[in-house]
C-alpha cells in the first residue's frame, strides 16, 4: 500500500507542533513581527502564551518557570533590539542551571539586495549572544529548522540557556511534515561515589577533629543527602550550616547554625567559629558563603565534595577533594568514621542547644525606626510570623537583601534569589514565571524600589496572567547599596537618593489590593489579609534607608 504524502505546512507550524509534542505548556512572550505567526500558532494549538511587557522579563519569568518546575521553559521575543533588551535575563539565566530555551526573530536568511533600505533592527544576534556565553543556533533554512529546535532544546534540558534564532523567511517556507519521534528518556546515571583514597584522607582529617563543621549548598539539596549528613553530623558531632541557596535545609534540627557567610546570626556564627574541620557538600564557597575569607575559621582544614571536578577549588581552597554524589559521599564517611563517645562531641553539647534553641534573630540588633520609616529587619522579623508558612519566596537584588535571613522557608525548594548576575530589576518577572511553575503556595517577592521600577509594568501583567503575588517593597527611595558605597568612601551621596514614589497608589490604578507600611503597627493592621492573601497584594514598605546590609562592608 502506498504510504500517504506528507503533510506540506509553514516551518512556523511546524516548529510549533514539535513544541507540542515536547509537552510545552506556557511560552512566556513578547512578540514582534518576526515571532508573530509563531507565537499565534502556538495559542491557536492550546499552549499558553503568557505576554510580558519587557523581553528581559518574558526571559526572567521562563527562568523562573524552569527553577519551579523543573520542566523546560521557553521564552519567545523578537529580533535585534528584543534580542538586545533580553540579553540582561538571558545571561542570568544562563547562569543558573536552569533549562531554559530562548527562540528569537533573526534577520531574513536570503535578505533581497534591493529596495527595502537600511535594516533598522540589524544586530549581530549569535555574535551577541555567543559572546556572552549563550548557545546560539540560527537554521539558514527549511531543512535545518526542526533540527536546531531539536539541539537548542537539548542543550536547554541539561540546565542552560540555548537560543534559538529563526530567520523570518525561513519561518514561511514550506516543508514535508512528519510527526517527531517520541522523545527517547536518558538512562539516569548511578550517583557517583568518592574515589575509596580520597575518603579515606577526608576520614583521617576528620579523625583528628573534634568540632566538624557540615556545610550543605544547593549540590546537597539537589541530591537529596538531607537525611544522610544529619546522620553523619549526629556521628561526628558537626555542627551544620548551609549556603544561602539551600537555606533552611536543615530547618528544625538541633544543632542547624543557619546560613554561613554573609547572611549567617550571631548563634551560628559563634558555633561556625569553634569549627577545626569543615566538609563542604554541594557548595561553591563563594565571597558570601566565605564572607571573602572571613566566615570560615583561618587555618581550618576543608575538605570540598561536588559532582563537578571543576568547581573544587575554584573560589576556596580545597585540602581534600572529593568527586562524587553529596548524598553516596556522606553515607561512604559515615560507613568509614567510627562511632564517637557524647565526651568527644563539644558542639553537641546542652550549652550548645539551648543556645541555638533559645536564640531569637532580634536579639542582634537594636530596631532603628524613624518617625516614617521601619527598620528592615523587624519588617522581615514581623512578616515571616504574618505571611502563610507555606510559601515561596523570591528576592530581587539590593542592600535590602541584608533582611533576607530573618525571613523563613520550608527549604531550598521555597527560595530563589536572583543575583546570579549581580544586578536589580529581575525579582518581578522572575517571581511571575516562578508562580506559574508552582502548586497553589503563596509567592512572596520581596524587591526594592529601584529594583521594581525597572519592570514596572509587570504589574499589569500580573493582573491580566492572573498570576498573584505578594509584592513587598522595600523602598528605602535609594539605590541602597550604592548610596552605602559611596557613605564608606566619605563621598556625597545625593545622586543615589530619589523622591518617595507612592507604589501603593500606582498598583491600586491596576486593580491591586495594596497598603503602605510605615511602622509595624501598619503591618500588623493587615493581619488576616496577610495570613491568607487572595488575589495580588502590594505593600509599600518605608524602609530606613541608614541600615545597612552586612556584605555592604565586605
Amino acid at each position: 500500500m502506498k504510504d500517504e504524502a506528507a503533510e506540506v505546512i509553514p516551518v512556523y507550524e511546524a516548529l510549533a507542533r514539535d513544541l507540542k509534542a515536547m509537552q510545552v505548556e506556557v511560552v512566556f512572550a513578547l512578540m514582534a513581527e518576526d515571532t508573530a505567526l509563531l507565537a499565534v500558532t502556538l495559542d491557536a494549538m492550546g499552549i499558553q502564551l503568557c505576554g510580558a511587557r519587557h523581553e528581559n522579563n518574558a526571559v526572567a519569568m521562563a527562568e523562573g518557570y524552569a527553577a519551579a518546575s523543573g520542566r523546560l521553559a521557553v521564552a519567545l521575543i523578537g529580533r535585534g533590539p528584543a534580542t538586545a533588551n533580553g540579553l540582561h535575563a538571558s545571561v542570568y539565566a544562563s547562569r543558573t542551571g536552569s533549562g531554559v530555551l530562548l527562540i528569537c526573530g533573526a534577520a531574513a536568511a536570503r535578505p533581497r539586495l534591493n529596495g527595502l533600505g537600511p535594516d533598522t533592527k540589524a544586530l549581530q544576534s549569535v555574535q551577541v549572544l555567543t559572546a556572552a556565553g549563550v548557545a546560539a543556533f540560527c537554521p539558514s533554512n527549511a531543512g535545518a529548522a526542526r533540527h536546531a529546535l531539536a539541539e537548542a532544546c537539548e542543550v536547554a534540558r541539561r540546565g542552560t540557556l540555548a537560543a534559538l534564532l529563526l530567520p523570518l523567511d525561513v519561518q514561511q517556507e514550506s516543508i514535508a511534515y512528519a510527526p517527531p519521534p517520541p522523545p527517547v528518556s536518558a538512562p539516569i546515571a548511578e550517583p557517583a561515589m568518592g574515589r575509596p583514597a580520597a575518603i579515606a584522607a577526608a576520614a583521617a582529617l576528620l579523625a583528628q577533629a573534634r568540632r566538624p563543621l557540615i556545610v550543605a549548598g544547593k549540590g546537597a539539596w539537589k541530591a537529596g543527602a538531607r537525611a544522610a549528613l544529619e546522620q553523619l553530623a549526629d556521628k561526628l558531632g558537626a555542627g551544620l550550616c548551609t549556603t544561602l541557596k539551600a537555606k533552611d535545609l536543615f530547618r528544625g534540627h538541633p544543632f542547624n547554625a543557619g546560613i554561613v557567610g554573609s547572611f549567617s546570626l550571631s548563634a551560628g556564627r559563634r558555633l561556625i567559629d569553634q569549627a577545626d574541620c569543615v566538609l563542604a557538600f554541594g557548595a561553591g564557597l563563594n565571597q558570601r558563603t566565605t564572607s571573602v575569607g572571613t566566615s570560615i575559621p583561618a587555618g581550618v582544614p576543608l575538605v570540598q565534595v561536588d559532582t563537578a571536578r571543576r568547581s573544587i577549588g575554584q573560589n576556596w581552597h580545597a585540602d581534600v577533594a572529593i568527586v562524587g554524589d553529596a548524598a553516596v559521599v556522606a553515607q561512604q564517611l559515615l560507613q568509614a568514621m567510627p562511632d564517637r563517645p557524647a565526651a568527644d562531641k563539644p558542639l553537641h553539647g546542652a550549652e550548645q542547644r539551648q543556645a541555638l534553641a533559645a536564640f531569637r534573630p532580634e536579639q542582634d540588633f537594636t530596631a532603628a525606626h524613624t518617625a516614617h520609616t521601619v527598620d528592615p529587619r523587624s519588617l522581615a522579623i514581623a512578616l515571616d510570623q504574618l505571611l502563610p508558612e507555606d510559601r515561596n519566596l523570591v528576592f530581587d537584588a539590593g542592600n535590602f537583601l541584608g533582611a533576607l535571613p530573618y525571613f523563613g522557608v520550608g527549604g531550598p525548594h521555597a527560595l530563589k534569589n536572583t543575583s546570579e548576575f549581580g544586578s536589580i530589576g529581575l525579582g518581578l518577572g522572575t517571581a511571575l514565571g516562578w508562580r506559574r511553575g508552582t502548586a497553589a503556595a503563596c509567592t512572596v517577592l520581596i524587591i526594592g524600589d529601584g529594583g521594581l521600577l525597572m519592570a514596572l509594568g509587570e504589574l499589569e501583567t500580573m493582573v491580566r496572567e492572573d498570576l498573584p503575588l505578594v509584592i513587598v517593597v522595600m523602598n528605602d527611595c535609594a539605590y541602597g547599596a550604592e548610596t552605602h558605597f559611596l557613605k564608606n568612601r566619605n563621598m556625597p551621596v545625593a545622586k543615589s537618593l530619589f523622591a518617595d514614589v507612592d507604589f501603593a497608589a500606582l498598583a491600586r490604578t491596576l486593580g491591586i489590593e495594596s497598603a503602605t507600611i510605615r511602622s509595624l503597627d501598619d503591618l500588623h493592621s493587615l493581619r488576616s489579609m496577610l495570613m491568607a492573601p487572595d488575589g495580588p497584594v502590594l505593600l509599600d514598605c518605608k524602609i530606613n534607608g541608614a541600615v545597612a546590609a552586612p556584605f555592604t562592608a565586605e
